[in-house]
């Protein structure tokens, strides 16, 4: 029976495919796919001929030039490596620097006749190659035909021929395919892929065409060829030292890195502009919205991972991630800094890590953290949300801006710890440091964000029963009270405040206020009268486990009695400046005579705040007061960052190239409890990869020594790192100098 003219009837949908969905391709909307891994390549035929072949094919090619050998002069003692400053490097391929040349050598079956014979060397990078993209670089050798890499002879001798061939100073940074391609009468034929003819192009801070050039040898010394930095944490008037082993020339390092910006589906294409790549990979060191590098955890469990304090350097971390394909665990800012320091180091591009003290971290989008305190002087901790870190590590990295006017390249603020999104992402940079200095926050990328860091002002308010909020003291310069970084050449630190913003009241500083406000940064203009009564809490240095007298002075600088109803409150708080839990409060009630001051000691028990203590052990400690006969509200905030035990390195002397060596570890437990589940590891460039040991149970007042034997690869001086890490006792470290000699 037929079917025709029947009405069609309505249906429930179908079930939707099975599994994930497909990952979306190119096809209908480009004729090639867009190379997005410097991982993939495109194998270039051996024989490329001009036409169709012959009945009997082609002829026998004897007559024409062929390739017997290519010499990469790829050892680190050779021209190319040191030329190049690659010498340190840890690989099995040749590595360059862009805009600068670098030679091969050629070896025909026959001596080379420039007059008939062509040739060229090609390079090829990503999956593929195209001529106008800049991924197949063909490279010739006579002066009336040139690409954009300038290839000349240096030197031919019999059958060998030195070619001299100059990367373009704006060509893709990453992993070529190099190949030489004969010319005959029937077609061009080329040497097989072979790996180890792939070379590494990097950026080059030493030549004046990249946009990274920096004008200045000892900085370059520091920023690109540097391996063992300093971190700067603690606290403003207790300033601690963290040493990293970037690692930046250990071996699979760089193939690490260039995987990050493939994990990225990073056009090969714009691998060439260090705005682009640094802003990508400030998104890929975190893993929050792209399976990134390393997963960020402030919350002291790290069961399933690292703890941050743990970690001395970033290879274990960089080639952890290249072989499992996975976030490594975990993190907090200074990780990501060291990880982010070594990727751009690594590829050339100068860099530091820059640590901040007082870091806002501003929820709301205006230049206020705002403090609320409630009727009685008492901080209202519940309608707090701003924070204040204790420090906060960023990078810097150096470069031109043509995208930004004359005078706004130079060092760039890169972030990739996840804060805030920044294009949907979390990220944060490249932002000229010349920017935030001089107000400029509509440039890109985030400068609001990082000038809120540096230049928000504390506001403290008054809450009323019925929720009005009032203005009752401003500190205006309590936020980036400090930014500093390692001196280039020494291991002492460099404040470089002066390079953010101008000095604290200053005419030009009030003029960038302004400025700041023009782009829509809200801050608070209350001109408050200043107090008759000041508090006063000097700094403390006080080891972990210790007691001590918390000393409060109160100042009256009026000539007339005054009498202060006080509040002493002491938190446990993570770095980030995040309260954990209150230890301590006391109310005093203080009268002062006219022109006199007033001490009030507490005493803070250990056991009080053990029992609650957090890692990186800070205390934080705020007075806040009301004064009867003004009303007005006094106020003062100490961190005091408890000191942990170190560790003893010792390396055995007399060290030497390839010499057997040994380092012993030495740690005793200075608590009476046992400490439980104990990792300790070290490394150091140039001597040892990362090495790590488990202790199920160190006995309370016992102590341990883990020797270890290396061999030492290069000569000069260094240092060997260690930590101690374990659930009750984080952040400890110990070093050892060593010099190696040849």
């Amino acid at each position: 029976m037929s079917d025709q003219g029947a009405a069609p009837i309505a249906s429930s949908l179908p079930p939707a495919p099975p599994g994930p969905p497909p990952k979306t391709t190119n096809r209908g909307r480009s004729a090639v796919p867009v190379s997005t891994l410097n991982s993939e390549s495109f194998d270039i035929p051996e024989f490329e001929p001009f036409g169709a072949p012959g009945p009997r094919g082609f002829p026998p090619m004897t007559e024409y030039l062929d390739i017997w050998d290519v010499d990469m002069m790829r050892r680190p003692n050779e021209s190319n490596a040191q030329q190049h400053h690659t010498m340190l490097f840890n690989s099995d391929n040749l590595l360059v620097r862009r805009g600068q040349e670098f030679q091969i050598k050629i070896t025909f079956n026959r001596p080379y006749k420039p007059a008939t014979d062509m040739f060229a060397v090609e390079f090829v990078i990503g999956s593929s190659p195209q001529y106008s993209k800049g991924t197949h670089v063909p490279v010739f050798t006579t002066k009336d035909r040139q690409s954009s890499w300038k290839g000349r002879i240096t030197d031919a001798a019999d059958s060998a021929v030195t070619v001299g061939i100059t990367p373009a100073a704006t060509c893709i940074v990453g992993k070529y395919q190099m190949y030489i391609a004969v010319k005959t009468p029937f077609g061009i034929r080329r040497t097989r892929r072979d790996k180890s003819r792939e070379l590494y192009v990097l950026f080059n801070p030493w030549a004046s065409d990249d946009a990274v050039f920096l004008d200045d040898e000892a900085e370059r010394q520091e920023c690109v060829m540097t391996e063992m930095g300093i971190i700067y944490h603690g606290a403003i008037d207790d300033i601690a030292e963290r040493n990293w082993n970037y690692g930046q020339f250990n071996y699979g390092v760089l193939d690490a890195c260039l995987y990050i910006l493939d994990r990225a589906d990073m056009p090969v294409t714009s691998r060439g502009d260090p705005i682009r790549v640094t802003r990508m990979a400030s998104a890929m060191l975190n893993s929050r919205d792209d399976d990134g590098v390393l997963v960020g955890n402030w919350s002291g469990d790290y069961t399933y991972g690292v703890a941050p304090t743990s970690w001395t350097g970033s290879t274990e971390i960089l080639l952890s991630y290249a072989s499992s394909k996975m976030p490594v665990c975990y993190a907090q800012c200074w990780v990501y800094a060291g990880v982010f320091n070594t990727f751009l180091r690594c590829l050339g591009i100068p860099s530091r890590v820059v640590t901040n003290y007082f870091s806002a971290h501003d929820n709301d989008g205006n230049l206020k953290m705002d403090i609320i305190l409630d009727e009685e002087g008492r901080i209202d901790r519940s309608r707090t949300r701003d924070s204040i870190w204790n420090y906060h590590c960023w990078n810097e990295c150096y470069m031109s801006r043509p995208d930004l006017p004359p005078g706004f390249g130079g060092w760039q603020i890169v972030d990739s710890t996840p804060q805030e999104t920044s294009d949907g992402m979390y990220r944060c940079g490249p932002a000229s440091v010349q920017a935030i200095k001089h107000g400029q926050l509509c440039f890109p990328f985030d400068a609001p964000f990082v000038f809120a860091e540096v230049n928000s002002d504390v506001v403290f308010y008054t809450r009323d029963k019925d929720g009005t909020l009032e203005a009752v003291k401003v500190n205006r310069t309590h936020i980036g009270s400090a930014v500093l970084t390692k001196t280039p050449g020494a291991m002492t630190r460099r404040d470089i405040t002066d390079q953010y913003k101008f000095p604290e009241g200053s005419k030009e500083e009030r003029t960038v206020l302004e400025k700041a406000e023009e782009f829509g940064c809200s801050r608070e203009k209350a001109d408050l009268p200043a107090g008759d009564v000041d508090l006063v809490l000097p700094a403390l240095e006080v080891s972990v486990g210790d007691s001590f007298e918390l000393s409060l002075e109160f100042v009256n600088r009026s000539g007339q009695r005054r009498t202060v109803d006080a509040y002493i409150s002491g938190s446990v708080v993570y770095y980030t400046g995040v309260s954990s839990s209150e230890f301590l409060f006391k109310n005093p009630s203080v009268t002062i005579d006219p022109n006199d001051s007033v001490k009030e000691s507490v005493t803070v028990e250990s056991k009080k705040y053990m029992k609650s203590l957090v890692e990186q052990a800070n205390l934080h400690f705020i007075a806040t007061g009301k004064v009867k006969e003004t009303g007005k509200i006094v106020s003062v905030m100490r961190v005091v960052t408890l000191h942990n035990p170190k560790l003893n390195v010792k390396v055995s002397a007399g060290g030497k190239v390839n010499e057997e060596m040994t380092v012993a570890v030495e740690f005793t437990n200075p608590f009476s409890s046992g400490l439980e589940g104990v990792y300790i590891r070290m490394e150091g460039p140039g001597l040892m990869l990362p090495m790590s040991k488990y202790y199920s149970l160190i006995p309370g007042n016992s102590s341990l020594i883990w020797t270890e034997y290396f061999v030492p690869q290069r000569a000069g001086s260094t240092r060997v790192i260690a930590s101690l890490d374990c659930a009750s006792l984080r952040q400890v470290n110990g070093t050892a100098s060593v010099t190696i000699e040849p």
